[in-house]
């Protein structure tokens, strides 16, 4: 069923998480292009303010912003409070929030990676859950979830989060299925390699992977998931490489996969380490992060309740 939402009248709002850099911001970049109202959530406020300035600026479509860190099972339900004041359903949600930790599992924070979990699984299946009802009764709109290359195979070196994208991956294809004939499209989004600080971060500067997989930007990521989503594709792997890796998975024993890909993320040479990614970058074979790479840091408690954008003022 075609998704009415290319077809309706009037302005159109999308809610972006993981909107503060990397492919969040250029999904707010391209959807504002486009002339789409926005609301953005991430945990840098000065970042997600100069990114929601720049896309009001720019193109002068109305952009509210909300610091939140939706690791925080509370801080979804904020934003779930927020929206219902502002009497704001979304007719798409982005997904693209989430962060990876390289090294191996028993060697890193059981904390950190319990963290990992709730904001690339459980924030990810909350919100999804919370706002498509919406967009059923429309039968318009529709939800992409940024997973990764890694969603299709083990990932030693970066267990965690190699499943937390498998999850990702499954969840969407899933849902896409249950809701085929109800106007809404659904898909996942699997980058490979994508040009941020994510690899340095991480202490994956140089692995194979980065040696020999050519990393494209967080903006063709963002276009290419943007148009495949236009389509009704399900699942979007953006990049020649990325999509010849993902076929190679059909074929190749899971002891192999597992293999190579501990070759892949420099299983060998890791320290632990974490990279926030609260905005939009990938790494290892699709394996690094979609998300933010920069350096991690305590969240500041949120006095603030959400925010319009100054710019929108």
């Amino acid at each position: 069923m075609a998704n009415a939402i290319w077809t309706r009248p009037g302005p159109k709002r999308a809610l972006i998480t993981g909107a503060s850099g990397g492919i969040g911001e250029a999904f707010a970049r391209i959807l504002a292009e486009e002339g789409w109202n926005l609301f953005l959530v991430a945990r840098r406020e000065n970042e997600l303010n100069r990114v929601a300035g720049v896309c009001h600026a720019e193109h002068g479509v109305e952009v509210h912003v909300l610091r939140a860190d939706l690791a925080d099972p509370e801080e979804i339900v904020r934003l779930a409070a927020h929206l219902d004041r502002l009497d704001y359903s979304p007719d798409v949600l982005i997904n693209n929030a989430g962060f990876g930790l390289a090294g191996r599992a028993t060697d890193l924070s059981r904390e950190d990676q319990l963290r990992m979990i709730d904001l690339n699984v459980r924030a990810m299946t909350d919100l999804t859950l919370r706002l498509l009802p919406h967009m059923r009764a429309q039968r318009a709109g529709g939800v992409i979830n940024v997973s990764s290359v890694a969603g299709f195979m083990p990932g030693p070196g970066m267990a965690v989060y190699y499943a937390t994208k498998a999850f990702v991956l499954s969840f969407t294809e899933a849902l896409a299925t249950e809701l085929k004939n109800e106007g809404v499209t659904i898909s996942a989004l699997c980058p490979g390699p994508v040009k941020t600080g994510f690899f340095a971060t991480a202490g994956m500067k140089k692995t194979l992977l980065t040696r020999l997989l050519p990393m494209k930007t967080p903006r063709s990521v963002a276009r290419d998931g943007w148009q495949g989503f236009k389509e009704g594709r399900v699942v979007i792997v953006p990049g020649l490489m990325n999509k010849l890796s993902v076929h190679a998975t059909r074929f190749m024993p899971r002891a192999m996969q597992r293999h190579v890909n501990a070759l892949f993320t420099g299983l060998r040479q890791q320290r632990p380490a974490r990279a926030d990614t609260t905005g939009g970058t990938d790494g290892a074979t699709g394996g690094g992060t979609e998300h933010d790479a920069t350096r991690d840091a305590p969240a500041a408690e949120d006095t603030q309740a959400a925010q319009k954008s100054p710019a929108t003022e």
